[in-house]
């Protein structure tokens, strides 16, 4: 994937993992697809998916849970950038994948932490996700953070139906803060 494609005008973001490029296909893919597929039976309308937003979140991903290491300073600028990019195009839904992505935008929202950047798991995404969902506002730049994987068993066929049952709860719950605020979001077709 390039460093980024999109519009960042659009309303919706979605910040990946460099080292996961597969995750815009395996995972962004089908959340995208349930989300279109709710909105269109309630809208009978779509997202312009060409101009969302997409963009690594940051150049060596690696670096951002060592923040105390050499590399600090150039977490920190590129910590800012992305932020200097969010207060100016000002998206209203910013979607990440997986913990370290999630902890990278935590700290260019500057969202203070609970805890420390180990913080971030399963279950505690899956919580911050149902915090962002419930306390959702068009007015503001919202977090939605999603799990990178859903793995519960050892058994790979298990594994693969909590994934498309997880993808399609999110995707059903994204799809309904958009179609509640379709009037003051501009990406329709």
């Amino acid at each position: 994937m390039k460093v980024e494609c999109g519009d960042r005008s659009c309303p919706i973001w979605l910040l990946v993992n460099p080292k996961n490029p597969a995750d815009i296909y395996d995972i962004w893919t089908p959340i995208i697809y349930e989300i279109q597929d709710k909105i269109y039976r309630k809208l009978h309308a779509r997202i312009d998916s060409r101009n969302i937003f997409v963009k690594n979140a940051i150049s060596d991903i690696g670096r951002v849970s060592n923040a105390s290491n050499c590399w600090a300073l150039e977490i920190t600028k590129e910590i800012v950038l992305l932020r200097e990019s969010v207060l100016k195009h000002q998206p209203k839904i910013v979607i990440t994948l997986g913990a370290v992505t999630n902890e990278f935008v935590r700290r260019v929202l500057d969202i203070r932490p609970e805890n420390e950047s180990k913080y971030w798991n399963t279950s505690n995404l899956g919580e911050e996700f149902e915090r962002s969902i419930s306390n959702f506002d068009v007015n503001q730049t919202n977090w939605i953070p999603l799990l990178r994987r859903v793995t519960k068993s050892d058994n790979p066929i298990k594994d693969w139906e909590d994934s498309e049952i997880y993808y399609r709860d999110v995707a059903a719950k994204i799809a309904d803060r958009i179609i509640e605020n379709k009037d003051s979001l501009k990406i329709w077709i």
